[in-house]
């Protein structure tokens, strides 16, 4: 009797995985589908959610090619078939084929965009197909099809096309120079308005955005309006910032409920739809009192915001496939302390700035391109800082710097403590260290630019 295995085949990530019979007089028994055995061996974890038969009666019964836009794990009850598969997915594989005869102790697993078609070999052969995605009728329209015959490809089918039985709909696909390669699985941007949603667009320009009014991550109709299933990657930039804010009773509740709850029901969307979700985390998360933060350190949250963000990230964790990338101090299009430094430096006005709080700046452009690196190359799952790199500096060093890069004194900026900054005000606290740990970032093989020389590009 074979062995379980799983063997790869010229088509990047078809497999073909051999099934030991256990027989005696009376027949015999397989384990058709053995996720833990199966996954060890190189199967990858493709979570079915539905299993579909078909029965062909008589031998030259042939149909395809199609290539579908989910994961499935084909296999046969009983007979013998000739398979054929070809890549349809856009890239240097389109066109690449295999083929092998199959009875029942063989099945092969077919990725999405991969084409496949089947010739009966037998008659009374019953095919199973075991999927991740629920079956409807207007999923045919999301199809990739190849015509039986196509001269390029060449399939040597063992009865010829011309005395088996084939559908209409199979005998008018499109030869391979015809066919539209199956595009990827969409990444979607939750989020539209803010800083970092505009950076991501620009960054992603492909990427799907949801936002309001029409999309709101609190109200559970809006993901369900969704359709999940052909999405690959989503980014969350959608958060409640309004740190100050959320130490009253009305944004401590409207914190929660995006920070949170909101964020919990797009996990298990996530979760539900095998998509991997990138959180977008702070330091906040952090008291402070560690000068340099790597990503491991346990959260130790001094306030509202960063006790959702930690509770988010901690709900994102969860998913097989997530990246949380940390961030702090962010600068991009919009309202930000540069921006406000810079107008207070054109109207003659010298401000005191905190001189307490130690970080890095941490620019749009930047973070979009790091988060865009780590779905690129598929970097392991787990938690990354991305900050723009260089010195640690105060509030008022940047003050400073952009006074003296706009022309004005460094002089002009005062240095006060916290304290002294918030003597009066219902404020948040905040870390006093939020200079977070690089190395994991370059070791993915993303090194972001210092933030100085950001600065001054932003300046102009």
């Amino acid at each position: 009797m074979a062995a379980l295995t799983v063997q790869r085949t010229p088509v990047e990530g078809l497999l073909v995985i051999d099934l030991p019979l256990h027989g005696d007089a009376r027949g015999w028994f397989k384990e058709n589908w053995q996720r833990a055995k199966m996954v060890a061996l190189g199967l990858p974890d493709f979570a079915p959610v539905q299993n579909n038969m078909s029965f062909n009666a008589a031998a030259g019964a042939t149909r395809g090619l199609h290539a579908e836009p989910w994961d499935k794990l084909i296999s046969l009850a009983t007979g013998r078939i000739f398979g054929a598969w070809v890549d349809l997915r856009p890239g240097p594989g389109f066109g690449t084929s295999f083929t092998l005869e199959l009875g029942p102790d063989k099945a092969v697993f077919v990725p999405r965009g991969v084409a496949n078609g089947y010739q009966a070999l037998e008659p009374d052969t019953v095919y199973s197909y075991l999927v991740n995605e629920h079956w409807s009728p207007e999923a045919r329209g999301e199809y990739t099809y190849l015509n039986l015959a196509d001269e390029s490809v060449a399939i040597p089918w063992p009865i010829a096309l011309a005395e088996a039985e084939i559908s209409d709909a199979d005998r008018a696909h499109p030869r391979l120079a015809d066919v539209t390669p199956m595009a990827p699985k969409r990444t979607v941007i939750v989020g539209a308005s803010g800083q970092l949603a505009r950076a991501l667009q620009a960054a992603l320009p492909n990427a799907m955005v949801l936002g309001r009014p029409d999309f709101d991550l609190t109200d559970p109709a809006s993901l369900e309006a969704v359709a999940w299933g052909q999405v690959g990657t989503i980014i969350n930039a959608s958060a409640y910032t309004a740190v100050d804010a959320a130490e009253t009773d009305e944004g401590r509740r409207a914190a929660w409920a995006l920070n949170v709850t909101g964020l919990g029901r797009l996990v298990e969307v996530a979760r539900r739809h095998r998509i991997a979700l990138v959180q977008v985390s702070s330091d906040y998360v952090f008291d402070g009192t560690i000068e340099t933060h790597p990503e491991d350190e346990p959260f130790s949250p001094l306030g509202v915001y960063g006790q959702t963000k930690a509770a988010g990230d901690a709900l994102v964790a969860t998913l097989p496939r997530h990246w949380i990338v940390r961030t702090s101090w962010v600068i991009g299009e919009g309202n930000n302390f540069v921006r406000t430094m810079a107008s207070l430096a054109d109207r003659g006005v010298s401000p005191s700035v905190v001189g307490d709080q130690y970080g890095r700046l941490t620019f749009t452009s930047d973070l979009a391109a790091g988060i865009a690196h780590l779905i690129a190359v598929d970097a392991p799952p787990g938690t990354y800082n991305l900050t723009n790199a260089g010195p640690t500096q105060s509030w008022a060093d940047i003050a400073k710097r952009v006074f003296e890069l706009l022309g004005r004194s460094v002089d002009d900026v005062t240095e006060v403590t916290t304290a002294e900054y918030f003597a009066g005000k219902t404020m948040a606290p905040r870390p006093v260290h939020s200079t977070l740990a690089l190395a994991k970032l370059a070791n993915a093989g993303f090194e972001p630019a210092d933030a100085d020389e950001r600065l001054v590009q932003y300046l102009g």
